[in-house]
């Protein structure tokens, strides 16, 4: 390896600088062994270049995507949606197909990908069940949901795990499962989402009715939103992706989003005439000058 001055091929002890950060591992070391997953450790031996797996269709969408915002870099969130409505979960291929598409590197969308919860780093199944677990739902019953449907998508003896799929990911009628920290709806109190659809007022038999007809392949209606798609379906219209066809638009979202538990409150405000008080217009302090 040839330095320069003031470098040292690799790092040691001191001030001097170094051409590299790591030093590679030798032959004695086992890569596959000491990885977390070795399945996705093999590709760590691997400098091949990623496989391009995206279509024409995929990358006029992204150009789509691009073209509505002054920054092209502010399309990676629906662009993740984009690529998980093609590949069900975001794989490294499709961190690279983000990476190329917005000009950022590997590492800087990896960080997006990785911090929210609704981007999939694993294949997920046709349907993505979310079972609230947050304090209300979990005192009315989510807890309990959840650990009944561990042990009917799974077993007794092995029950499935938080985003662990019964089937095979993708297939017709799989299911991958999840708790969910809050789903919003406090108010139908313990709540289940399928592809982000609400199934309110939930119980144990319910909800086991519920993924039932889902692995044999119908879409119960949700009590609230649009219609039932696939977990592909529902990412694409995340992405921002609908039918131009104006009658098909509208079947594919309209649906109901309030409830009357929801509106309980303000109805009862107007039938004993309650009113908020005005609010004041109040100056703001000043701030201290630095």
């Amino acid at each position: 390896m040839s330095t320069q001055p003031g470098t040292t091929p690799t790092p040691e002890p001191g001030t001097s600088l170094a051409e590299q950060t790591h030093i590679a591992a030798g032959g004695d070391v086992d890569v596959i062994a000491i990885a977390p997953d070795p399945a996705e450790a093999e590709g760590i031996l691997e400098n091949a270049k990623l496989e391009d797996i995206f279509d024409a269709d995929t990358y006029a969408r992204a150009q789509n995507l691009i073209a509505r915002y002054p920054q092209s870099r502010s399309a990676l969130l629906p662009m993740l949606h984009l690529v998980q409505s093609v590949q069900g979960y975001v794989s490294q291929e499709g961190i690279a197909f983000c990476a190329r598409n917005l000009d950022l590197s590997d590492a800087e969308v990896s960080a997006v990908a990785t911090f929210y919860t609704m981007y999939k780093r694993r294949p997920c199944g046709e349907h993505l069940v979310s079972v609230c677990t947050n304090t209300l739902c979990a005192a009315m019953g989510g807890d309990a949901i959840y650990k009944k449907l561990q042990t009917h998508l799974g077993s007794e003896e092995k029950p499935l795990g938080h985003n662990e799929t019964a089937g095979t990911p993708n297939e017709p009628g799989s299911i991958t499962l999840e708790h969910a920290e809050c789903l919003a709806a406090c108010d139908l109190a313990p709540v289940i989402q399928v592809n982000y659809e609400y199934f309110d007022n939930q119980t144990e038999d319910k909800a086991v009715a519920l993924v039932d007809a889902l692995q044999a392949g119908k879409k119960p209606a949700p009590t609230r939103g649009a219609p039932l798609t696939n977990f592909k379906g529902a990412e694409l219209q995340l992405a921002g992706f609908f039918p131009e066809d104006a009658q098909q638009y509208r079947t594919d979202v309209d649906g109901p989003s309030q409830a009357v538990e929801t509106l309980r409150g303000a109805q009862v405000a107007q039938d004993r005439g309650w009113t908020a008080p005005a609010m004041k217009d109040v100056p703001l302090p000043e701030v201290e000058k630095k």
